[in-house]
């Protein structure tokens, strides 16, 4: 099987790649390599398999619409897993035009493409965050999400909407996957945990929104990938009971689905910070802060579809999951 996955120098989409390589696939991996964060450590996770021989590196913009026809007629890839965007729900703040830029227009090319090559079916990463306002948790994607409070979620919840008409006009099979709180080795430097290790090994005070009252449904990068993998293994397909009568915003009449990958097990920030004080060694002196604008308090994932359709249920606790973080994180700075 041939994937385009794009987004390959990212945090879940290079251990994608790598997970498909190891089990035999053709990968064709799309990235520009922006400087949103540190693209040396995106240039050290794309060298943990840009030498592998089922590899192919393109180093586009999926913004770039003469870029992305031209690589979708040269290499015909079975399935497409779209994982690029610009990511950072406070970023959208200081910088929405870069979310448009990407995460709509760039996503509008790749369901062209796949439109246009025959392409078996789409997987593309939506988020937790278009729940928004909504505060009926555990989140079910059988819940309506019209709500959104960033720009960020704006555009994610866009992107739902896109691959529905396209699911339903051209019956391209597409599913989209509500990520919650990835965290894990390799991750990104603008996230909680990361932030959070580096300034506690330094020194310095973490900043803890919400007052630390926050809850996040914290989900490991190996369960993502692997909720991925299955998915992307098992082609959406219409729900033949649907109603326009009472219309189920999960699924559609074409081949069309919505899945939350999460742990389905909410976890207090303040835990999370003492699980990761116990795994350095070392206390984290803390500004106590209002909630951010853009922000939600919790998150909690219902996977009952997940496990329904794939047999899959995320299950990496914390404890287990911030130990693998901080190992990654000292070998990975001590050696650079």
């Amino acid at each position: 099987m041939k994937v385009l996955i794009t987004g390959t120098a990212g945090f879940i989409g290079n251990r994608l790649a790598e997970r498909l390589l190891e089990r035999g696939e053709e990968v064709i991996g799309v990235d520009n390599l922006n400087d949103y964060y540190d693209v040396t450590l995106k240039e050290a996770r794309l060298a943990k398999i840009k030498d592998h021989p089922g590899f192919t590196e393109a180093r586009i913009s999926i913004e770039d619409r003469p870029a992305m026809e031209a690589l979708f007629a040269k290499h015909k890839p079975n399935k497409v897993v779209n994982l690029a965007a610009q990511a950072g729900v406070r970023y959208s703040l200081e910088n929405p035009h870069s979310y448009v830029e990407s995460n709509i227009v760039g996503f509008m090319n790749i369901l062209e493409g796949c439109r246009y090559n025959g392409v078996e079916h789409l997987v593309y990463a939506s988020s937790s965050s278009v729940y928004g306002a909504n505060t009926n948790m555990p989140f079910s994607i059988h819940n309506n999400v019209d709500h959104p409070l960033s720009m960020y979620a704006a555009t994610k919840k866009a992107n739902e909407l896109m691959a529905h008409t396209y699911s339903h006009l051209y019956d391209l099979p597409t599913t989209g996957l509500r990520f919650f709180t990835v965290y894990g080795p390799w991750g990104r430097p603008d996230m909680a945990l990361f932030l959070f290790t580096k300034k506690i090994l330094a020194g310095e005070p973490i900043d803890v929104f919400n007052y630390g009252k926050h809850r996040r449904d914290f989900t490991y990068v190996d369960d993502i990938v692997e909720g991925v993998i299955r998915t992307l293994d098992h082609t959406a397909r219409p729900n033949v009971d649907w109603s326009g009568d009472k219309p189920d915003p999960g699924t559609a009449g074409g081949p069309y689905r919505l899945y939350n990958i999460g742990n389905n097990s909410p976890v207090e920030l303040m835990h999370y910070i003492k699980v990761l004080e116990d795994c350095l060694g070392k206390k984290a002196e803390m500004n106590m802060l209002p909630l951010q604008p853009g922000d939600v308090p919790d998150t909690y994932a219902n996977v009952e579809d997940l496990v329904a359709d794939v047999d899959y249920k995320p299950d990496t606790s914390v404890e287990d999951g911030i130990a693998s973080f901080v190992n990654w994180y000292k070998s990975y700075y001590s050696q650079a």
